[in-house]
């Protein structure tokens, strides 16, 4: 007879998930109908698509996203599906089109609104309608400078999911107005392919437990972040610099001043913020680091991090490294953990899941949420 050891729960530990919501095929699924194809997902920095035309191509939940510009410079989802025969119409991730998007398979061919406007032998099939055969678009919304897309057919508020994330955590919009994130330019981006369930990569940036083990960087920084308890475990908390530290970079060197419009009590904290399903944004006085997740499958996500700064930075071409390298160093050294977690999900000692100890109570919370998104009634 097969056993598997109960996890020992106390006044100090509760339980987890079971092992099998991040490996098992079916939870992924349900999680990419009823959470990434149901909610607010970020997909692309508007930045991606400078004219008319420029394009990217993403993956949320089990569906290729074609996020455009249209002619008179508005941002365009659409299903990435040909009407005809369902072949992809844009396989790269990214590029432009100078006047269309153009099926590869049968040039059916739609314009930057999604309008079905040629086909071979259109004109003898004056019954078909181009709009009702345009391409399907998806719900947009954009905000902090990126864009949000919901496939759902009435997609939730955006101010009562997305933002009230935001005021969650911080209190106030008004608190993350001063980053004026929307404006800053792309200083760096990196693409990162972690083996591992978006779940983890989620628990890992809500907690610092572990930072005192794996962050050596970070904590030295963030001397508070040793101690074990995240930032963004209490409302509107920033973590403090370090007295002999300059600005967040990988060795307390100065950074590039003070995002203008912050509050002064701002000027030497940093501030993590979770938007559930799939966004991180982390504040710093002069910079901001925005992350997006694309859960691909079960074992693997594909997670873009953005360093954003003031565009004067960026134009003249300012070495951004000593910033960058400090939270590159942070995002391979958590993914690391994620990866080396991954494999034990399928082991039986931990088909009932591990514990949570107090520092990182505030994770059950996410797994409460999880699983009430997945119950049929679950909203």
């Amino acid at each position: 007879m097969t056993t598997t050891e109960e996890p020992v729960t106390g006044s100090s530990l509760i339980p987890t998930l079971p092992g099998s919501a991040y490996v098992d095929p079916a939870v992924f699924d349900a999680e990419c109908e009823r959470i990434f194809e149901d909610m607010w997902f970020c997909a692309a920095r508007e930045s991606d698509l400078p004219k008319p035309g420029s394009f990217r191509t993403v993956q949320v939940g089990r569906e290729s996203i074609l996020i455009s510009r249209s002619r008179r410079g508005e941002v365009r989802a659409f299903y990435n599906v040909c009407r005809h025969r369902g072949a992809r119409i844009c396989t790269e991730d990214a590029g432009e089109r100078a006047r269309s998007f153009q099926c590869p398979y049968h040039a059916w061919t739609y314009d930057f609104d999604g309008k079905l406007i040629a086909a071979p032998n259109l004109t003898k099939m004056p019954d078909i309608d181009r709009v009702e055969y345009g391409l399907r678009r998806v719900h947009v919304r954009t905000w902090l400078g990126y864009v949000w897309v919901s496939l759902a057919d009435a997609p939730p508020s955006f101010e009562a999911t997305v933002q009230q994330e935001v005021v969650d955590r911080l209190g106030t919009l008004d608190n993350i107005a001063g980053y004026d994130v929307a404006n800053l330019s792309v200083g760096r981006r990196i693409v990162y392919d972690v083996a591992a369930n978006w779940k983890l990569i989620v628990e890992n940036f809500m907690e610092c437990y572990h930072c005192a083990t794996i962050h050596p960087e970070l904590t030295e920084v963030l001397p508070e972040f040793a101690d074990g308890l995240a930032a963004q475990y209490f409302v509107n908390h920033g973590a403090e610099f370090g007295e002999d530290v300059s600005g967040f970079t990988i060795d307390g060197s100065e950074g590039f001043g003070v995002i203008p419009g912050l509050e002064e009590d701002r000027d030497r904290k940093y501030y993590a913020i979770t938007v559930k399903p799939q966004v991180f944004v982390n504040l710093v006085p002069d910079h901001v680091i925005f992350h997006r997740m694309y859960p691909m499958a079960a074992d693997r996500t594909v997670v873009e991090c953005d360093w954003l700064y003031l565009p004067d930075v960026v134009e003249s071409g300012r070495d951004v490294t000593a910033s960058v390298e400090l939270f590159h160093r942070v995002n391979q050294q958590d993914f690391e953990a994620c990866e080396r977690t991954q494999p034990a999900m399928s082991s039986k000692l931990y088909a009932a899941g591990g514990v949570l100890v107090p520092s990182e109570h505030h994770i059950s919370e996410f797994h409460e949420w999880v699983t009430h998104k997945l119950t049929p009634t679950g909203g």
